[in-house]
């Protein structure tokens, strides 16, 4: 249900794409921005995955510089039934994670070193689970496509704010109509854009903590990257708030306008679900955490990882896994 929810949303911002392009230009119009949709669509389909680790200043790491990673992904990959992605690690003191590639084959799992820093194996398990499930649904292209089209979407209405308002060249919208598309149009994209990425991260919070065997540790992490995200700026995602619905926690702040609708479902909503799940699959142990909030409290059995990603997570010394 989901699959089909997402194909009838993605279904729905393509056709969005294509009336902007008719009020503009009519049926040419129309018929250039399916044109577009499709050529940007191509483009992102080879090139995305390299694009967002470019930006986002994510280091590839192996066995020799983070071998407990490696390992961690590795293992939870063989579960999943998917091949090995490729690992990166953002020298980023916030939290959060994110998964690319435009298809299982050709995918990679990025984490921050503050998510490193922050959180214990098993929790750290529970995010890269909740990652691989984005991999396995394919939702990483679908993703990225979406943001393609959203973003179009809202460049095109600008070009018709300049180019589409008289009532001659835009089918009779004039003005006032223009204006109207051009503020409406971006605001339903983003609508819609928010409704697929709340399917996807619910879906992938499921499939990850079934993955991991511990929908606890996910829940836990979630609570404490939500809580980091929110006190921890990351300059390289305000820089690029178009990427925000990629990471398992929406890594934008909120100073900025950028974060008034955010394309992550509630923190508290997806902690719900998972311990719905949790006892469904009989995990029990819910309780409070360190910070006084009701969540998922650490295990003392799981041992913490190092501060830094010296020791498992890289090369001990100055230089670290990610450069």
């Amino acid at each position: 249900m989901n699959y089909v929810r997402t194909a009838i949303l993605l279904a729905g911002l393509t056709a969005l794409f294509m009336a902007v392009g008719f009020l503009i230009g009519g049926e040419s119009g129309a018929a250039m921005a399916l044109f577009f949709a499709a050529g940007m669509n191509l483009f992102t389909y080879w090139n995305a995955d390299r694009i967002v680790l470019s930006l986002h200043g994510a280091q590839e790491v192996d066995e020799r510089s983070a071998p407990e990673l490696i390992a961690l992904v590795r293992d939870l990959s063989q579960r999943a039934g998917l091949p090995m992605p490729g690992v990166h690690i953002m020298d980023n003191p916030q939290p959060n994670a994110f998964a690319t590639g435009r298809s299982p084959a050709h995918a990679a799992v990025a984490v921050s070193t503050g998510l490193l820093n922050m959180l214990d194996r098993e929790e750290i398990a529970g995010v890269l689970a909740h990652e691989l499930a984005h991999v396995r649904n394919h939702d990483t292209l679908t993703m990225t496509i979406t943001a393609t089209i959203a973003g179009a979407i809202s460049m095109l209405a600008q070009f018709g704010l300049f180019f589409g308002g008289t009532r001659d060249n835009n089918n009779g919208l004039g003005v006032v109509g223009t204006l109207l598309m051009v503020i409406l149009a971006p605001i339903a994209a983003m609508l819609v854009q928010m409704a697929i990425s709340r399917t996807r991260e619910y879906a992938a919070d499921e499939m990850g903590a079934r993955l991991s065997g511990h929908p606890q540790a996910l829940a836990s992490a979630l609570a404490k990257i939500s809580r980091a995200a929110e006190a921890i700026g990351n300059e390289t995602a305000e820089r690029a708030p178009a990427t925000a619905h990629l990471f398992i926690v929406n890594p934008l702040t909120g100073r900025g306008m950028d974060n008034l609708f955010s394309t992550h479902p509630s923190t508290d909503n997806r902690i719900a679900a998972l311990k719905r799940l949790a006892q469904e699959m009989g995990e029990g142990g819910f309780g409070r955490d360190g910070l006084g909030q009701q969540g998922f409290g650490r295990r003392p059995s799981v041992p913490s990882y190092p501060a830094r990603p010296g020791g498992p997570w890289g090369q001990t010394g100055s230089r670290g896994p990610w450069g």
